[in-house]
């Protein structure tokens, strides 16, 4: 048995193709997906499923994800959990404040499934 199938995802993302696309490419390679339309709702699955990695937007109604990201790296328990930050904000200073609130990696939209996967793999160690 391949380690990827056990390897949960939690996906937060409030845009409904987005979503699909992540899952799909993420399923495809045998990841197990989680998925939130909401930072708030990403915060009680992660309190509850323990995810092994988080891909967030960074743009979403009622809390960005540079809010989820400082709030599961407060959680104890879950300071050691990868986040991805997955957007269409390409700026430096973007990339820069991602890192400052705890992301493991920056990946900016659109991306290819090779460039979502790399990611995903490199987070794991």
């Amino acid at each position: 048995m391949s380690i990827t199938l056990m390897t949960t995802i939690l996906v937060v993302e409030d845009t409904l193709s987005e979503m699909r696309l992540i899952s799909h490419y993420l399923q495809e390679s045998g990841y197990s997906v989680i998925s939130a339309i909401s930072a708030k709702e990403a915060l009680k699955k992660v309190s509850e499923c323990r995810p092994d990695v988080i891909i967030t937007d960074v743009v979403m109604p009622g809390m960005s994800g540079f809010e989820l990201c400082r709030s599961v790296k407060k959680e104890p328990g879950l300071e050691t959990v990868p986040i991805i930050i997955c957007t269409s904000k390409n700026q430096d200073i973007d990339r820069f404040w991602a890192m400052r609130q705890g992301a493991s990696a920056y990946l900016t939209k659109p991306f290819t499934r090779e460039q979502l996967l790399t990611v995903v793999q490199s987070v794991m160690g």
